[in-house]
């Protein structure tokens, strides 16, 4: 029973370094965070060529992103020349999205058409 036990365990662990190898690192490029109904932050700058991720923390709140923002309470959809094209892209609870490549340097806007002024500016370099 004992050496049954002692093979269990070491099969448990070898295991779980390999999930923990494989598992790549957290978050994505250029994370940004979003809440329950705000982005962490409103603007983030990256350089030609990459993409941002949008890490949903809320566990029960989903999120849908666009091109375009909120402006006095009112969604402004947008086409943005050199921006990709981001049209409803669903984010569940406690998960992430990957949005790009930024291939054109430019400002450009990302809303949550859910959330009344949930805005984001991605400034590419």
């Amino acid at each position: 029973m004992r050496k049954h036990l002692c093979a269990l365990l070491g099969l448990c662990c070898t295991i779980a370094v390999l999930l923990t190898a494989c598992g790549g690192a957290p978050g994505g490029p250029n994370p940004v965070h979003m809440s329950s109904t705000s982005f962490a932050r409103s603007s983030i700058t990256i350089q030609k060529g990459e993409s941002i991720t949008l890490m949903n923390d809320s566990p029960f709140v989903g999120h849908t992103i666009a091109n375009g923002t909120w402006e006095n309470g009112t969604a402004k959809p947008a086409i943005e020349v050199g921006a990709p094209e981001v049209k409803d892209v669903q984010i569940g609870g406690n998960s992430s999205a990957t949005i790009g490549p930024f291939t054109t340097a430019g400002t450009f806007k990302l809303y949550c058409t859910v959330h009344a002024g949930m805005n984001l500016t991605v400034i590419v370099q």
